[in-house]
């Protein structure tokens, strides 16, 4: 599958296959897939936590409040993204350019790793309506958490995407 075939197949997936886990050679992809995404200076300032079996249902209950994210429960692995540390030349770059790069980085990421999953058959939806004292709880973790990525394999069929024109997008100069 090329790229933009993995574009236009992946969508936010909010309908699991409760009784079908993912294959671990396939998270793993998944897992690489982030590894070697580019980040400010390579400097990957975040941390992953992959969670399955009970933690899954754990964290999923963390991102449900107010209703939210019902679904989430029914994916059997759910991936914490959190905050790490920039590298000294990421951090003194943020400082003089006022730029949130861990964000971008983590943005990135989370492409990557839901492009990848794309490519597998697996759906993902990223999740940013989160718990997050909860979560540095159930995780262990002393870093804000900032998104959350359900992966499964998905019950719904392709939606048609709805997307702005490009006319709408694009400006050249």
């Amino acid at each position: 599958m090329d790229f933009l075939e993995i574009a236009r197949q992946r969508q936010s997936c909010r309908s699991y296959d409760e009784t079908r886990p993912v294959e671990q050679e396939k998270l793993a992809a998944v897992l690489e897939a982030v590894r070697l995404a580019p980040s400010a200076c390579n400097g990957q300032p975040y941390q992953l936590t992959v969670c399955q079996g009970e933690s899954a249902k754990a964290v999923a209950a963390a991102t449900t409040g107010m209703g939210m994210n019902k679904f989430a429960a029914q994916a059997p692995v759910l991936i914490v993204i959190s905050e790490a540390p920039y590298v000294k030349s990421a951090a003194l770059g943020a400082k003089l350019k006022h730029n949130d790069y861990r964000s971008m980085d983590i943005g990135i990421a989370a492409a990557y790793l839901t492009a990848e999953a794309a490519s597998l058959r697996l759906g993902t939806c990223i999740l940013g309506w989160l718990d997050d004292e909860k979560l540095r709880k159930l995780c262990g973790l002393s870093s804000p958490v900032r998104l959350v990525v359900t992966l499964g394999y998905p019950k719904d069929t392709l939606r048609p995407k709805k997307r702005k024109e490009l006319t709408e997008l694009v400006s050249y100069l």
